[in-house]
């Protein structure tokens, strides 16, 4: 009975986290929105201890900061932080690719072009992903861009590496998110590569691949630099 009701629990708790993180990233809950844990629980119909547990969670994943007399709050990333997300997910990838092709540092991982199958649903998700950025839909945008970034990084078999990228991308999305709802001309310009990169990794062509995680890398910082600008 014990073991059932911590899964349960557990559950719960992911389920919360989970839906705030979804809240943050649709940008319901904006940057600086303070709020309790007891709202949280009576906004879920839920108790306590699981809201508490997902909140801290969140936290440790640097999406909310805690305040001892206020609760939690929805970290508000600056300019320059996304930046260094941005640069510090580029050093990763880098990494990543120099292990996969000219066997790294990291442990060796055979060459993505030998997943063709597995490659099919990363291909769909690319698709999805690069249709929402060419249209401008930013939800199904964010969602699909996660997850092919998620499965792409599940192939090279290090699931430490994949988390810890996940939550650079997740970090830089909410960082984002405020600004390119109310910036149509933003919202135009969101990176879409992510079909060329699936090509180039079918195709073993580390050049190509290369290429396509330049232009992504130099699209945000390109970004960066006119937000920069335009709040000078």
């Amino acid at each position: 009975m014990g073991a059932s009701g911590a899964v349960t629990r557990s559950t719960l708790r992911q389920q919360i986290a989970d839906a705030l993180r979804d809240e943050v990233l649709a940008g319901r809950l904006q940057p600086g929105r303070e709020f309790t844990v007891k709202q949280i629980a009576e906004q879920y119909g839920v108790s306590a201890t699981p809201v508490r547990e997902a909140l801290f969670d969140l936290s440790a994943q640097g999406l909310l900061e805690t305040d001892q007399h206020r609760g939690f709050r929805v970290r508000e990333f600056t300019v320059a932080d996304y930046r260094s997300l941005v640069e510090a997910r580029s050093l990763v990838i880098d990494g990543v690719v120099r292990s996969v092709y000219f066997g790294g540092g990291l442990p060796a991982a055979p060459p993505p072009v030998e997943y063709p199958d597995c490659l099919v649903s990363v291909r769909r998700r690319a698709q999805e992903a690069a249709r929402a950025a060419r249209g401008g839909d930013l939800d199904i945008l964010i969602g699909y861009d996660l997850r092919f970034w998620r499965e792409l990084g599940s192939l090279v078999g290090n699931a430490y590496i994949n988390e810890f990228l996940h939550r650079l991308r997740v970090q830089t999305w909410v960082f984002a998110v405020p600004y390119l709802r109310h910036a149509a001309r933003d919202r135009d310009a969101l990176w879409h590569g992510h079909e060329d990169l699936v090509a180039a990794i079918v195709l073993g062509d580390p050049g190509a691949v290369r290429t396509v995680l330049d232009d992504y890398q130099n699209h945000a910082l390109g970004w960066a630099d006119r937000l920069a600008t335009e709040r000078a």
